[in-house]
């Protein structure tokens, strides 16, 4: 018994050319019957507009209107004999012989002919509807009459100087002319469609070799298997990866890419006109002076970003573009900036209060007890620390004073007064200060900064903080002023929260470098992480005051401690 072999399925490129040669025969012939079909419906509507004319001109011929009437008017209707012999039938026949149509036909005011090709149908009823015509519309139609089929028209026959109906004229032209003129014109046509449908059959050959160049002579297994892998590559690290081809097209746009820009997938689109930092951008035009990495910030994160030419031989291949997340980085050192401004805060409190036990010490030596008294209740009216900050005593969280007394000390060197403003009021303690002092040493820079860069003689930075008590944890208010130039006009709110901006100069230091611009994109992303925002309330105006920046922060206080506790602690001391 002889085994069958089984058949050898056809290879890819092999199917993708009967296919494409069938769609090409298939789009050819279905255009040219569209083509023939919008041909003979021209050349029938062109028949009706040549009946409808050639029947209006004949109506209103005057001697037409004038023995229709005559006619019309009889008791009966005239012989046949008399008809083909009267001035109507003769009318009609040059009418048509003239223009070559299909038929002339005169009616009556009830649809009897009296004239018609045929002098035999004299006096008959007419084979179609004449009842539109009679009622005093005209009308095109396509029907089969007495003749064959036919394209014609039927027009209303108006007595002399008056709107009476007396009759209709029906002329049509044969619609075997009609055929003949599009079988005249569809020669063009097969010629048209012959030469597509080679030109279709080259091409289809022409892309087959193509294909296969450009697959290698690889089948759609293998190539479905190189992107699975390179799919499972670009999507499996946590760095962004952007690839832009030669010609400016974005080829490649990984899942990391788009959560770090918070964009959707670019592939596709042109890399100049894609929605992307202008940083990026730069990295790869030609002939750009900018470093090989740059630092951003793009959809809420720190991103350091740098950039690759991709050569393969000696063929430009385009750029590789890599972005890193440096969002927590760039937090935990905000953070330990905050750590140390109130390191140094507290030991300037300690070496302050070291300085105070001396000269307790020193009066109770000499037996000056009540100058010891007196300075023990200067000391517990004024506060603990002589920072240059206006009402710091209204700030009873230690934490709070710490951190605004060392702002002050730097705003202070810069010329700048920094002072608590009298409806601030902390009831509990800060229980998340490394998130308080980076939101709060941030908005309270950015102001001294505004401040530094104004118009106004009289620089100042105004601070208020308020705590809403919660089960969950307090939720903490700052409010920032300052005595700077406020925002530029026309500028929008929103845009100053991003990478490169401060409200003393506006954009800033656009290549990342030394971190300027970040402040307070920065203080925003950690603010509505934990529920809250950062976000203008006055833009200020020119010669001041400046801007008023308002930060919430759920979450960021717990207990209570109450003015009265420390009022009384202060009295005992004094007592």
């Amino acid at each position: 018994m002889q085994r069958s072999v089984p058949r050898r399925p056809l290879r890819f490129s092999t199917q993708t050319l009967l296919l494409q040669l069938s769609v090409v025969l298939l789009v050819v012939l279905f255009s040219a019957a569209v083509h023939a079909w919008l041909t003979y419906d021209r050349v029938g509507s062109e028949a009706e507009n040549q009946a409808l004319t050639l029947a209006r001109t004949v109506a209103s011929d005057a001697s037409v209107r004038a023995d229709v009437l005559a006619i019309s008017q009889q008791p009966g209707t005239p012989p046949p004999a008399e008809l083909a012999a009267g001035p109507l039938m003769e009318a009609a026949e040059a009418a048509r012989v003239r223009t070559g149509a299909l038929f002339v036909v005169i009616t009556d005011e009830t649809g009897l002919r009296l004239a018609h090709p045929d002098p035999e149908r004299l006096g008959e009823k007419v084979s179609t509807d004449p009842s539109e015509a009679l009622a005093g519309r005209e009308v095109t139609t396509r029907n089969t009459g007495t003749l064959g089929p036919s394209a014609g028209a039927k027009v209303p026959v108006y007595a002399p100087d008056s709107t009476t109906v007396v009759g209709e004229v029906s002329v049509g032209y044969s619609m075997e002319t009609v055929g003949q003129s599009v079988a005249r014109d569809i020669g063009p046509v097969a010629l048209t469609a012959a030469g597509a449908l080679l030109a279709g059959v080259l091409g289809s050959f022409l892309l087959r070799r193509r294909l296969q160049r450009l697959t290698l002579g690889l089948e759609p297994e293998e190539i479905s298997t190189l992107v699975h892998d390179q799919v499972a590559v670009l999507q499996g690290v946590d760095d962004g990866v952007v690839g832009v081809s030669a010609d400016g097209r974005i080829t490649v746009f990984n899942a990391a890419a788009q959560r770090l820009l918070e964009l959707p997938d670019l592939a596709g689109s042109r890399w100049e006109d894609a929605p992307v930092p202008y940083q990026l951008k730069s990295l790869t035009r030609a002939g750009s002076n900018s470093p090989g990495a740059v630092e951003l910030v793009a959809g809420g994160r720190v991103l350091v970003a740098n950039a690759r030419k991709a050569l393969h031989r000696r063929e430009d291949l385009g750029w590789v573009l890599m972005l890193r997340d440096r969002t927590e980085l760039q937090q935990l050192t905000r953070q330990l900036d905050a750590v140390g401004t109130m390191s140094t805060a507290l030991r300037a409190q300690r070496h302050e209060f070291a300085n105070q036990l001396h000269t307790i010490a020193g009066f109770m030596s000499i037996g000056q007890h009540q100058q010891a008294r007196e300075y023990l209740a200067q000391l517990a009216a004024t506060g603990p620390l002589k920072f240059p900050v206006d009402q710091a005593e209204l700030l009873q969280d230690p934490y709070l004073q710490a951190f605004v007394g060392a702002k002050g000390v730097e705003a202070d060197e810069r010329g700048v007064a920094l002072r608590i403003g009298p409806e601030t009021l902390v009831r509990g303690q800060v229980a998340e200060a490394q998130d308080v002092t980076t939101v709060l040493g941030n908005l309270i820079d950015n102001a001294v900064n505004a401040a530094v860069a104004g118009s106004a003689t009289d620089r100042w930075v105004e601070l208020e903080v308020l705590d809403e008590p919660d089960d969950d944890g307090g939720t903490l208010h700052i409010v920032v002023a300052d005595s700077g130039d406020g925002l530029v006009e026309g500028t929008d709110p929103e845009s100053i929260f991003a990478e490169g901006f401060s409200t003393a100069s506006g954009p800033l230091a656009r290549n990342g470098s030394g971190g300027q611009g970040f402040g307070l994109a920065l203080a925003r992303q950690l603010a509505r992480r934990r529920g809250g925002d950062v976000k203008v309330l006055e833009p200020g105006s020119p010669g001041g005051p400046g801007a008023v920046f308002m930060a919430t922060l759920p979450g960021t206080t717990s207990g209570t401690a109450g003015r009265t506790s420390t009022g009384t602690a202060g009295k005992d001391t004094h007592a």
